[in-house]
């Protein structure tokens, strides 16, 4: 291939990474994010036609195909009536209710771009944000929590990260691992031999008996050692959070939406069904939402599935109506997303994480897993258990104390998102005790936001 060849497929190439970088980055258009709403309210339309329009009139009306009595008729209109008000409030409270976006509250950085010869440093975050840290350093630390509702943009250079001290030597055992952390990882590192930890059981010696001189220098090889050693990256410092296309430091646990194109409080997911994100100031109406819709969808499925059985018991049996399928069908779906989607949502709440965080919570576990796997054979599990309880005696357990936002209580934790009236747990009013800008920390961190091992948590703690 020619040098203009390769000039031009060079260009070609930069072109289409361009287009795909402006594609990723642009935000969906308002009637795609909101073409889902439609297509909710439509099927609860369907269904609620079913059940009112078909399975109860005929009943009310005594209707040759009636199911059931006139009374049975009515009782059940009345239930769905206020179920299908339940649902219909709660899905316009989280619809209408804005998640909470950061560039509302927090001043905007426009971030200086280094001279020719100034060296820079970049770090990236798992979302795949960079940041880059110049010199001289100045304090941004009056500026991370101020409110504003200005769009002025205030030229900035952030301060150097400072650098994270290391409490014991680590070795990396393995290329995997290696690199440097970021603030959703841990990893399973060689360590001394004076802390605490196992041994991995090394490999079998060989069978032939001509390679003996391998076979001690393998014996007297060291043998590996390995302890949990979670990131230490301080992801509360302020540099950890700029987003460099909203141009702010964001309050801690808010992202940057791509589907919606800017930074969300306490983003937890977006959620093409309701139009936008689920965040700070939506989340208790989006479990609203998903519980009522659960116990709706229950009961339709329930009532028109039980009597068309309990109808073909009758001689003749009546037909059974198409859209009676249709209707139980649906609901079914519908109301089983629903009711795992609320079963999550309380799981996470009571451990106070969000989707996004219990996604890094959850990759931990499988790397943990994982180094397991390589420390003991297969079938010895309680090694591993044994292995597992080391590390939660020496660090704490993965997602309650190793959680950041953890406030020692799954009461607490829920209180924070659905509130404290117990009234508010059900109905789509009220909010929970957060603010969406700032949280607690958990003590058994430091004040940058790096887990500790249990002797240098408070004494209360240990």
């Amino acid at each position: 291939m020619s040098p203009s060849d390769r000039t031009c497929c060079g260009v070609v190439e930069e072109a289409r990474l361009r287009a795909h970088d402006r594609r990723t980055h642009k935000p969906q258009p308002w009637i795609v994010r909101k073409v889902a709403v439609g297509l909710t309210l439509a099927l609860i339309a369907y269904t609620s036609y079913v059940y009112v329009g078909i399975f109860c009139r005929d009943m009310i009306i005594k209707n040759q195909s009636a199911l059931g009595s006139p009374t049975v008729g009515i009782v059940f209109l009345v239930i769905f009536c206020i179920l299908l008000l339940m649902v219909l409030w709660s899905y316009y409270a989280v619809v209408t209710t804005p998640p909470g976006y950061a560039a509302d509250f927090v001043e905007k950085f426009e971030l200086e771009r280094p001279v020719r010869g100034q060296q820079s440093t970049t770090f990236s975050d798992t979302r795949g944000m960079s940041y880059e840290l110049l010199s001289p350093p100045v304090d941004v630390s009056n500026h991370t929590s101020a409110l504003s509702n200005s769009g002025n943009t205030v030229p900035v250079t952030l301060p150097v990260v400072p650098a994270t001290a290391t409490q014991d030597k680590v070795y990396h055992s393995t290329p995997h691992h290696q690199g440097t952390s970021t603030p959703d990882e841990a990893h399973i590192t060689n360590v001394p031999a004076d802390t605490e930890s196992m041994r991995v059981p090394g490999p079998a010696p060989p069978s032939s008996h001509g390679s003996s001189h391998h076979s001690s220098s393998s014996s007297d090889a060291p043998p590996q050692l390995f302890s949990r050693q979670p990131s230490t990256t301080p992801v509360l410092v302020a540099q950890y959070r700029h987003c460099g296309k909203d141009k702010i430091i964001k309050p801690p646990r808010t992202h940057h939406c791509r589907a919606c194109g800017t930074c969300v409080l306490k983003y937890d997911h977006h959620c093409p069904w309701v139009g936008h994100c689920v965040g700070a100031f939506n989340h208790k109406f989006f479990v609203n939402f998903v519980q009522w819709a659960s116990i709706l969808s229950f009961w339709m499925f329930a009532t028109i599935l039980g009597f068309n059985i309990k109808s073909q018991t009758r001689s003749p049996a009546p037909a059974i109506n198409p859209q009676h399928i249709v209707a139980v069908a649906l609901t079914a779906l519908f109301g089983l997303f629903c009711c795992l989607m609320f079963l999550t949502q309380v799981q996470l709440i009571m451990l106070n994480q969000t989707t996004v965080e219990s996604l890094a919570f959850r990759s931990m576990q499988e790397r943990e897993q994982d180094n397991l796997a390589r420390m003991h054979r297969w079938y010895d599990f309680g090694a591993k258990q044994r292995t597992r309880q080391r590390w939660d005696k020496e660090w704490g357990r993965i997602g309650k104390e190793g959680n950041l936002w953890w406030l020692g209580s799954s009461r607490a934790n829920w209180e924070c998102v659905m509130g404290k009236n117990v009234w508010w747990w059900f109905l789509p009013v009220g909010r929970g005790l957060e603010d969406g800008l700032s949280f607690p920390t958990n003590p058994r961190f430091d004040n940058q936001g790096r887990w500790r091992r249990r002797r240098e948590w408070p004494s209360d703690l240990q």
